[in-house]
């Protein structure tokens, strides 16, 4: 007789073991030789020494599945045991799935592009109005070179810049106050990575969400690094994101050249950098559209409404 204790690591284990352990006692069905207890994030299995193996191997199947697309089913793990492809494993284009279960890709041929010059180039522009999916995108390809491990951390950061409050009016310390600016990237990694497992990575800084202002200094090595809403970086400010890239790096800058929100006097340094570094081998631009918008569908309609507003004249008043 074999004692044997399988670790699930990166996975949560509640989807392993399914709603009322119903995959669990599918295992033990199928194993009716072995004694299979489950405690926490390891099996403890009892049996025959060729029979536990043959089972550790089945295990370790469903473990990159669960991890891999944030689910298994029943029928999944029919076809793992009998050797074969589960349904997830045959769909095509899909750069990870989010934690329901549902496969993220490129919804449109731009965003299509976007994957594309991630995978060509290392480094990548990516402008476009709202909801045009280009900052979840970009947090899903880290998601998928983390998992692969084609990189060793992800790095997201974004300028904290006053949109209407000051900072020094919004109550408690300097991360309290500098949360809500980074709260779309928490939404994004929260759907696609488990919540204690997400928690782990960051407290490791295998994931990392920082201002911008936090980047000096630094050589960003061995990671995919997103700086989202460049287009509220001043050009010393991006110049200096840009030469953080260290080596096996992959950046991706994203950016809305319609929503601005430096001071007058202030150019964007999202803009300067599109000028001086088109043309150069290495950097991809990619530019997304009202097309490729992906929100509701009231979200055209605004962008369309505010760009005859620019269109129009912004000295009219309005509700005299």
């Amino acid at each position: 007789m074999l004692e044997k204790h399988i670790v699930l690591e990166d996975i949560d284990p509640v989807v392993f073991y399914g709603v009322g352990n119903s995959h669990l006692q599918m295992l033990k069905a199928l194993h009716p030789k072995l004694r299979i207890v489950a405690r926490d994030n390891v099996l403890r299995v009892i049996g025959d020494e060729e029979q536990t193996r043959l089972l550790e191997q089945q295990v370790e199947a469903m473990r990159r599945h669960v991890y891999r697309f944030n689910r298994i089913t029943e029928e999944d793990i029919l076809a793992i045991v009998n050797g074969e492809k589960t349904k997830d494993e045959a769909v095509k284009g899909v750069v990870v799935y989010s934690m329901s279960g549902r496969p993220i890709k490129s919804r449109s041929e731009n965003q299509q592009k976007l994957v594309d010059a991630f995978e060509k180039d290392d480094m990548v522009f990516a402008v476009g109005p709202a909801g045009t999916g280009k900052t979840y995108l970009s947090i899903a390809l880290a998601v998928r070179a983390l998992k692969e491990k084609q990189a060793k951390k992800i790095i997201l950061s974004r300028p904290a810049v006053e949109a209407g409050e000051k900072l020094g009016f919004l109550p408690g310390d300097m991360k309290e106050k500098i949360d809500p600016y980074l709260q779309p990237l928490y939404d994004a990694l929260e759907d696609m990575i488990p919540a204690v497992k997400l928690q782990d990575m960051m407290e490791k800084h295998v994931i990392q969400i920082a201002p911008l202002a936090f980047m000096r200094g630094r050589t960003l090595s061995d990671a995919v690094v997103i700086l989202d809403e460049a287009q509220n970086t001043t050009p010393a400010q991006l110049r200096m994101f840009l030469t953080r890239m260290g080596w096996n790096t992959k950046m991706i800058v994203t950016g809305d050249m319609t929503q601005i929100d430096l001071p007058h006097e202030s150019k964007s340094g999202l803009r300067e950098a599109i000028r001086v570094l088109k043309g150069i081998e290495g950097i991809s631009f990619v530019e997304l559209t009202k097309k490729d918008i992906v929100r509701h569908k009231l979200v055209t309609r605004i962008v369309n409404a505010y760009e005859q507003f620019d269109k129009t004249g912004k000295s009219e008043e309005f509700f005299k």
